[in-house]
Protein backbone atom coordinates (compact mmCIF):
# COMPACT_ATOMS: atom_id res chain seq x y z
CA UNK A 1 0.00 0.00 0.00
CA UNK A 2 1.35 3.43 -0.94
CA UNK A 3 2.28 5.71 1.93
CA UNK A 4 0.92 9.25 1.95
CA UNK A 5 2.73 12.16 3.58
CA UNK A 6 -0.09 14.15 5.16
CA UNK A 7 1.91 17.36 4.74
CA UNK A 8 1.57 16.92 0.97
CA UNK A 9 -2.24 16.80 1.17
CA UNK A 10 -4.16 19.98 0.42
CA UNK A 11 -7.90 20.22 1.04
CA UNK A 12 -10.00 22.67 -0.93
CA UNK A 13 -13.55 23.24 -2.14
CA UNK A 14 -14.53 21.09 -5.10
CA UNK A 15 -15.36 22.66 -8.46
CA UNK A 16 -17.62 21.27 -11.18
CA UNK A 17 -14.51 20.99 -13.36
CA UNK A 18 -13.22 18.36 -10.91
CA UNK A 19 -15.98 15.96 -11.93
CA UNK A 20 -13.79 13.82 -14.20
CA UNK A 21 -11.17 13.22 -11.50
CA UNK A 22 -13.87 12.55 -8.91
CA UNK A 23 -15.56 10.06 -11.22
CA UNK A 24 -12.24 8.26 -11.64
CA UNK A 25 -12.30 7.74 -7.86
CA UNK A 26 -16.01 6.93 -7.64
CA UNK A 27 -16.45 4.64 -10.66
CA UNK A 28 -14.62 1.61 -9.17
CA UNK A 29 -16.88 1.78 -6.12
CA UNK A 30 -19.95 1.66 -8.36
CA UNK A 31 -18.63 -1.04 -10.68
CA UNK A 32 -16.82 -3.32 -8.23
CA UNK A 33 -18.31 -2.84 -4.77
CA UNK A 34 -21.57 -2.58 -2.85
CA UNK A 35 -20.20 0.39 -0.87
CA UNK A 36 -22.51 2.50 -3.01
CA UNK A 37 -25.89 1.11 -4.02
CA UNK A 38 -25.73 3.02 -7.29
CA UNK A 39 -25.73 0.63 -10.27
CA UNK A 40 -24.47 2.87 -13.10
CA UNK A 41 -21.56 5.30 -13.08
CA UNK A 42 -22.98 8.82 -13.52
CA UNK A 43 -21.98 10.89 -16.52
CA UNK A 44 -19.77 13.97 -16.26
CA UNK A 45 -22.67 16.43 -16.56
CA UNK A 46 -24.72 14.60 -13.93
CA UNK A 47 -21.76 14.61 -11.56
CA UNK A 48 -21.09 18.29 -12.19
CA UNK A 49 -24.72 18.96 -11.32
CA UNK A 50 -24.36 17.04 -8.06
CA UNK A 51 -21.36 19.15 -7.10
CA UNK A 52 -23.14 22.41 -7.96
CA UNK A 53 -26.32 21.47 -6.09
CA UNK A 54 -24.40 20.42 -2.98
CA UNK A 55 -22.34 23.63 -2.91
CA UNK A 56 -25.49 25.76 -2.86
CA UNK A 57 -25.82 24.92 0.86
CA UNK A 58 -23.20 22.39 1.96
CA UNK A 59 -19.47 21.72 1.67
CA UNK A 60 -18.08 19.55 -1.09
CA UNK A 61 -14.32 19.23 -0.60
CA UNK A 62 -11.42 17.41 -2.24
CA UNK A 63 -8.02 16.24 -1.04
CA UNK A 64 -5.20 16.93 -3.48
CA UNK A 65 -1.69 15.54 -3.59
CA UNK A 66 0.74 17.08 -6.07
CA UNK A 67 -2.21 18.59 -7.94
CA UNK A 68 -4.06 15.29 -8.26
CA UNK A 69 -7.34 14.64 -6.44
CA UNK A 70 -7.01 11.56 -4.21
CA UNK A 71 -10.27 11.77 -2.26
CA UNK A 72 -13.41 13.79 -1.74
CA UNK A 73 -16.15 14.29 0.81
CA UNK A 74 -19.34 16.25 1.22
CA UNK A 75 -22.37 16.72 3.39
CA UNK A 76 -25.99 17.12 2.43
CA UNK A 77 -29.39 17.51 3.99
CA UNK A 78 -30.23 14.67 6.36
CA UNK A 79 -33.92 15.23 5.51
CA UNK A 80 -35.54 18.15 3.67
CA UNK A 81 -37.87 19.29 6.48
CA UNK A 82 -36.89 22.51 8.29
CA UNK A 83 -36.59 20.86 11.70
CA UNK A 84 -33.66 18.78 10.40
CA UNK A 85 -31.60 21.87 9.51
CA UNK A 86 -29.00 21.10 12.17
CA UNK A 87 -28.31 17.58 10.91
CA UNK A 88 -26.38 16.48 7.82
CA UNK A 89 -25.55 13.25 6.02
CA UNK A 90 -21.85 12.68 5.32
CA UNK A 91 -20.11 10.98 2.40
CA UNK A 92 -16.43 10.26 1.74
CA UNK A 93 -14.56 8.44 -1.04
CA UNK A 94 -10.80 7.89 -1.29
CA UNK A 95 -8.89 6.56 -4.27
CA UNK A 96 -9.02 2.82 -3.67
CA UNK A 97 -5.25 2.31 -3.72
CA UNK A 98 -4.83 4.97 -1.02
CA UNK A 99 -7.30 3.72 1.59
CA UNK A 100 -6.09 3.68 5.23
CA UNK A 101 -3.55 6.40 4.56
CA UNK A 102 -5.27 9.17 6.55
CA UNK A 103 -6.94 10.92 3.60
CA UNK A 104 -10.48 10.03 4.67
CA UNK A 105 -9.70 11.11 8.22
CA UNK A 106 -8.38 14.48 7.04
CA UNK A 107 -11.44 15.05 4.86
CA UNK A 108 -13.86 14.15 7.65
CA UNK A 109 -12.09 16.41 10.14
CA UNK A 110 -12.43 19.31 7.72
CA UNK A 111 -16.12 18.47 7.17
CA UNK A 112 -16.64 18.60 10.94
CA UNK A 113 -14.87 21.95 11.22
CA UNK A 114 -16.98 23.43 8.42
CA UNK A 115 -20.18 21.90 9.78
CA UNK A 116 -19.53 23.44 13.19
CA UNK A 117 -19.30 26.86 11.49
CA UNK A 118 -22.65 26.09 9.86
CA UNK A 119 -24.10 25.36 13.35
CA UNK A 120 -24.61 21.69 12.53
CA UNK A 121 -25.05 19.44 15.58
CA UNK A 122 -25.48 15.95 14.10
CA UNK A 123 -23.27 14.24 11.51
CA UNK A 124 -25.03 11.15 10.12
CA UNK A 125 -23.61 8.44 7.88
CA UNK A 126 -25.65 5.90 5.88
CA UNK A 127 -23.40 2.88 5.32
CA UNK A 128 -23.86 -0.34 3.37
CA UNK A 129 -23.30 -3.24 5.74
CA UNK A 130 -22.83 -6.97 5.02
CA UNK A 131 -24.14 -9.68 7.30
CA UNK A 132 -21.11 -11.64 6.08
CA UNK A 133 -18.19 -9.85 4.42
CA UNK A 134 -17.67 -10.74 0.78
CA UNK A 135 -15.67 -9.59 -2.23
CA UNK A 136 -18.03 -6.64 -2.76
CA UNK A 137 -18.49 -5.31 0.76
CA UNK A 138 -16.55 -5.44 4.03
CA UNK A 139 -17.13 -3.78 7.39
CA UNK A 140 -14.25 -1.34 6.86
CA UNK A 141 -16.49 1.71 6.49
CA UNK A 142 -18.34 1.21 9.81
CA UNK A 143 -14.97 0.61 11.47
CA UNK A 144 -13.60 3.84 9.98
CA UNK A 145 -16.61 5.79 11.21
CA UNK A 146 -16.35 4.25 14.68
CA UNK A 147 -12.68 5.31 14.73
CA UNK A 148 -13.85 8.83 13.85
CA UNK A 149 -16.20 8.86 16.84
CA UNK A 150 -19.45 7.75 15.20
CA UNK A 151 -21.79 5.32 16.93
CA UNK A 152 -24.31 2.96 15.33
CA UNK A 153 -27.90 4.02 15.94
CA UNK A 154 -29.84 1.70 13.63
CA UNK A 155 -29.67 -1.11 11.11
CA UNK A 156 -31.98 -1.90 8.20
CA UNK A 157 -31.94 -5.48 6.96
CA UNK A 158 -31.67 -6.65 3.35
CA UNK A 159 -32.68 -3.24 2.03
CA UNK A 160 -30.11 -3.03 -0.80
CA UNK A 161 -29.73 -5.49 -3.68
CA UNK A 162 -26.59 -5.47 -5.78
CA UNK A 163 -24.52 -8.12 -7.57
CA UNK A 164 -27.28 -10.66 -6.91
CA UNK A 165 -27.04 -10.29 -3.14
CA UNK A 166 -28.94 -8.52 -0.38
CA UNK A 167 -27.11 -6.09 1.87
CA UNK A 168 -28.02 -4.32 5.08
CA UNK A 169 -27.57 -0.63 5.82
CA UNK A 170 -26.57 1.02 9.08
CA UNK A 171 -26.95 4.58 10.28
CA UNK A 172 -24.11 5.97 12.37
CA UNK A 173 -24.02 9.38 14.02
CA UNK A 174 -21.58 11.77 15.63
CA UNK A 175 -22.83 14.66 17.75
CA UNK A 176 -20.60 17.71 17.31
CA UNK A 177 -22.83 20.45 18.73
CA UNK A 178 -24.40 21.39 22.06
CA UNK A 179 -28.10 21.22 21.07
CA UNK A 180 -28.99 24.57 22.63
CA UNK A 181 -32.56 25.24 23.66
CA UNK A 182 -32.69 27.79 20.84
CA UNK A 183 -30.10 26.82 18.20
CA UNK A 184 -28.18 29.29 16.10
CA UNK A 185 -29.56 29.37 12.54
CA UNK A 186 -28.03 27.16 9.87
CA UNK A 187 -25.42 28.97 7.78
CA UNK A 188 -25.19 27.97 4.08
CA UNK A 189 -21.72 27.01 2.92
CA UNK A 190 -21.30 29.94 0.48
CA UNK A 191 -21.68 32.31 3.44
CA UNK A 192 -18.75 30.78 5.32
CA UNK A 193 -16.39 29.87 2.46
CA UNK A 194 -14.13 32.79 3.35
CA UNK A 195 -13.43 31.13 6.71
CA UNK A 196 -12.89 27.57 5.57
CA UNK A 197 -9.42 27.36 4.04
Amino acid sequence: MEQVNKENIKIRTAKPEDAKQLLNIYAPYVQNTAITFEYEVPGIEEFQGRIRRTLERYPYIVAERNGEIVGYAYTGAFKPRAAYSWSVETTVYVRNDLERCGIGRALYRELERISALQHINNMNACIAYPEIEDEYLTKNSPKFHAHMGYTTVGEFHKCGYKFGRWYNMVWMEKLIGTHAEVPEPFVPYPDIMMFTF
